[in-house]
């Protein structure tokens, strides 16, 4: 009885995980070509305790994007922080339709780019695991360092459906500690 318990326990939290994410839907006719190229990540949001007690000392960083065969994305993400410029690479690979993708080396379990223009914003929603535990994050895109008023409405309308409040949700204050080396469209 208790081995069924346990099974029973562990498809419910599955079909629960993927009801949760069939609800969030990818930018329609999503082209990563047109999506390629420099973005700052203004503003985030996320459940996550890691981000939680790290989020009043982030800075704003870049992920430089280029379209990759297969609909898949190579990303180049410079973070600062207080020793200096953090780089990752990483690669989207593309899951079922376009702007849909997982990134393993990340622990990130699904990303969606979930509403751009890509001449000026994007926002994308990451679903996540980190140090054994899951969580959801909303991050903010903009092609400067600047967002715009409807760059900014469209992500603050989207976190609340996904279960995130305002409380967790941080503008990334600019900085210079990664260099403009790199940060070239691709």
């Amino acid at each position: 009885m208790g081995m069924k318990s346990v099974l029973l326990g562990q498809v419910l939290v599955l079909l629960w995980v993927s009801a949760a994410w069939a609800e969030v839907l990818v930018q329609p006719d999503f082209d990563a070509k047109k999506f390629s190229g420099l973005w700052y990540v203004v503003s985030m949001v996320s459940d996550c305790k890691v981000f939680l007690g790290k989020k009043d000392h982030l800075l704003m960083s870049t992920s430089a994007i280029t379209a990759t065969a297969g609909g898949n994305l190579s990303v180049h993400m410079e973070f600062p922080w207080v020793d200096g410029c953090n780089q990752v690479d990483a690669e989207y690979l593309k899951v079922g339709s376009e702007g849909h993708f997982r990134v393993p080396a990340l622990g990130y379990l699904d990303v969606r780019i979930v509403n751009t223009n890509y001449s000026s914003f994007a926002v994308v929603y990451i679903y996540k695991e980190l140090e054994g535990a899951l969580s959801t994050m909303v991050q903010l895109y903009s092609r400067t360092q600047e967002a715009s008023p409807q760059a900014l409405k469209a992500f603050q309308d989207f976190y609340p459906t996904v279960g995130l409040p305002d409380d967790m949700m941080v503008l990334l204050p600019k900085s210079d500690a990664c260099s403009s080396e790199g940060k070239k469209a691709p």
